[in-house]
């Protein structure tokens, strides 16, 4: 970890995948992302932009089987890229919330970067696929990341009907819920936000 400009790396490779990702916490929301699976290569890039935070990731995987091990281990290595960059969480806000319209749908997010992972889904789909990804992974995706990444997440689902613009709304949603709980805080300095002097554990 860079402490002056936080970033984060993880080269992941098992029978399943090969994944190399990096990150940048004070970036700018540039992205550079190959999954392989279009929609999900669509849904980290609008995490990216939306967040502020630079994302690269290069996934090689066994799409030949399904997209689960791609999709799975894509979000693994994320949520390790970004629990490097944020060290011993120094002085961030910790905690992040968004409301998130487009169009007729509206999500809620909130987060904790608490180091237990946990989370709450509160959203559905009623169709199959997007583009070619299969809808029933987006909620893996999020539980995979909070519990590499160390969050505790909460995703609602308020209204909507457009499947597109449910999972836009809600990883939008995710973004500037990240962006608001990683940035440092001035009045906090160096300190740990937890009476506990540290986070998790």
């Amino acid at each position: 970890m860079n402490t002056d400009q936080r970033t984060g790396t993880v080269e992941r490779k098992t029978a399943e995948t090969g994944i190399s990702i990096a990150v940048n916490l004070d970036g700018t929301g540039a992205y550079d992302v190959a999954t392989g699976i279009g929609f999900l290569d669509h849904m980290v890039e609008q995490f990216s932009k939306h967040s502020l935070i630079d994302v690269t990731m290069k996934v090689s995987g066994d799409l030949h089987v399904d997209q689960h091990h791609t999709t799975e281990d894509s979000a693994i290595a994320l949520g390790q890229a970004l629990s490097d960059a944020l060290g011993d969480k120094a002085g961030i806000g910790r905690y992040g919330a968004a409301y998130s319209p487009m169009d007729e749908t509206l999500s809620r997010v909130a987060l904790d970067i608490s180091g237990r992972p946990f989370l709450v889904w509160n959203a559905r789909f009623t169709q199959e696929k997007l583009g070619e990804w299969d809808t029933e992974l987006i909620e893996h995706w999020f539980h995979s990341v909070a519990q590499s990444a160390g969050l505790t997440l909460h995703i609602e689902l308020l209204y909507g009907t457009n499947n597109h613009h449910i999972c836009e709304s809600i990883y939008k949603g995710f973004a500037r819920a990240m962006r608001i709980a990683v940035e440092r805080d001035p009045r906090k300095g160096s300190a740990i936000p937890s009476t506990k002097g540290q986070l998790g554990g």
